[in-house]
């Protein structure tokens, strides 16, 4: 495992100032859950809805009900 993986993701949360943790709460997950699940490279449904969080909470959302 030379690569961090889903680098992308980290990359765009550190770019928006957004925090793990913010993104667990977000998700409605524990943040140790979501640092577990971002040691393996994601399907492509977990990181699109990863993504929308970083986006909304970087911009002052919150999450619809």
């Amino acid at each position: 495992m030379n690569e961090v993986e889903n680098a992308d993701i980290r990359i765009l949360a550190m770019q928006n100032r957004v925090k793990l943790y913010q993104i667990a709460e977000y998700l409605g997950i524990w943040d140790s859950t979501l640092s577990r699940k971002l040691r393996h490279e994601l399907p492509e449904g977990e990181k699109a809805a990863i993504v929308e969080a970083i986006h909304s909470i970087a911009n002052g959302g919150v999450k619809d009900a």
